[in-house]
């Protein structure tokens, strides 16, 4: 049984018995109802009768007889009982030696405790009619005035709760079981279609169906709609990570394979030509290193965006200083930046703190530097400043006086392998990573990061780190 259908009978069979103690409660409520109101009735009429015989224990017989044949309702029976609950008074049997002690009777026990009493339904032993009966005590002397009117067919019909209701509160509850159907089985609809797009996601099939995007519209649909959106991205990511994966493997490919085969090139060189001159052999040599170094850094910086993506959580944090960080990379540059007449304007306060990986900031602003040094031109400077955007984070600009990027290659140059000029950037041994390195690097501290063009020329970074205590 579906979970439509559990939850249907589930909710009918609570909605079933609310109706039904309901219609129970109506009809038993109805029904006292109309015999307070006939009980009510016969009381009136037994207070008119003592407010107009106020000495009922003193009154004959026919005096009662005239009263009561003046004041007669249709098959009315007065009968006046005496302290000892002996019958005093009866129109309708005047045997009262027969008619036994009336003390134990119902009603005139209810009278006598609480003022007046009444019931429903009982059997006259006297004259074998079934009465309803009410009774009045008159404290004054200890009688009891009882009146009853015969419990025929008219009579019970009065007493009988009005069907009309019942009849209405069962055309209602027809309804709403209608309407209970119609919005359990839209529910059951859109459980199947999440089950629908489950099992064929489950089972990695198509989810361009039709039946799996019409969904009723309430806001489960709407719900399920949006699940399935999710899974449908998520599962275009899935494709595009894999495809990235694949190019990334494919550039790391080609990356590896040009230091390798010059390497092979030389040594086979070597090997093949045992007489080659030394001061020839010395160059080949030297290529050879080059290029292993070339190989080092572009491991060194696959295993650094490979941290980067696998274990984020694993970077510890620190306080770094990052004015000392810059400064000493300006050193560290210092011979490369005068080979190519360039200068570096450090505009950054000596103790500048932020809280990050020690490693990673490094290689942050060195890759900056190395990137501006290779690529910014001849006789360019660069430019490192920052300032406090009050919202906790440092606000860094690197930027350059050079050449700068065309625009159309903006938007890709934190891609990993992507070069704006592919043969100018192997002569100059970079290894395509460095600005995906920063740009990762300064995501895994919570900042972000752009590239863009300076109005008077040159490239320009601005990016985001946490500072300290902020």
């Amino acid at each position: 049984m579906s979970i439509g259908n559990r939850l249907f009978i589930s909710v009918l069979s609570v909605f079933l018995v609310f109706a039904a103690t309901f219609i129970i409660f109506q009809h038993n409520r109805e029904s006292e109802f109309k015999v307070n109101l006939l009980d009510a009735r016969l009381q009136d009429y037994n207070g008119m009768m003592i407010e107009s015989l106020p000495q009922l224990h003193q009154q004959t017989e026919r005096a009662i007889d005239e009263y009561v044949q003046k004041h007669r309702l249709e098959g009315l029976r007065v009968t006046v009982i005496n302290r000892q609950g002996n019958v005093v008074y009866d129109n309708m049997y005047k045997d009262y030696a027969r008619t036994g002690n009336h003390l134990d009777r119902k009603e005139v026990k209810q009278a006598r405790e609480n003022g007046n009493g009444h019931d429903i339904s009982r059997l006259s032993t006297t004259l074998n009619h079934t009465y309803f009966y009410s009774a009045t005590y008159i404290p004054q002397n200890g009688y009891t005035l009882r009146s009853a009117l015969p419990y025929n067919n008219a009579l019970s019909e009065t007493l009988k709760a009005d069907q009309h209701y019942l009849w209405f509160s069962l055309v209602v509850m027809a309804i709403l079981v209608i309407i209970l159907y119609r919005f359990v089985s839209r529910l059951g609809d859109n459980i199947n279609q999440l089950r629908l797009f489950a099992t064929k996601a489950d089972h990695n099939e198509s989810l361009d169906t039709e039946d799996l995007v019409e969904f009723p519209g309430d806001e489960l649909g709407e719900i399920a709609e949006r699940i399935i959106k999710i899974y449908k991205r998520l599962q275009k990511t899935k494709e595009e990570q894999n495809r990235l994966k694949r190019q990334l493997t494919q550039n790391i490919a080609h990356e590896l394979k040009t230091p390798v085969a010059s390497i092979s090139g030389y040594l086979e060189t070597i090997l093949d030509n045992p007489n080659i001159n030394d001061t020839t052999k010395g160059q080949f040599l030297q290529r050879c290193y080059a290029q292993a170094q070339r190989l080092t850094s572009l491991l060194h910086d696959i295993s650094t965006l490979n941290r980067l993506d696998d274990a984020p959580d694993m970077v510890d944090f620190e306080t770094v200083d990052v004015g000392a960080m810059v400064a000493s990379i300006a050193k560290e540059t210092a011979l490369q930046i005068a080979d190519r007449n360039m200068r570096i304007i450090n505009q950054l306060p000596h103790s500048l703190k932020v809280k990050g990986n020690q490693s990673l900031l490094y290689s942050v602003f060195r890759n900056l530097t190395d990137n501006a040094i290779a690529y910014s031109g001849v006789g360019t400077t660069i430019k490192i400043t920052v300032h406090d955007n009050g919202k906790g984070f440092w606000h860094f600009t690197f930027s350059d006086n050079g050449v700068g990027v065309p625009y159309e290659h903006l938007p890709r140059l934190f891609e990993r392998f992507y070069r704006v000029d592919k043969g100018r950037s192997r002569k100059m041994g970079g290894t395509g990573l460095g600005l995906a390195i920063v740009k990762n690097a300064v995501l895994l501290h919570g900042g972000t990061i752009s590239a863009s063009n300076n109005p008077n020329g040159g490239l320009r970074f601005d990016f985001t780190l946490p500072g300290e205590g902020k």
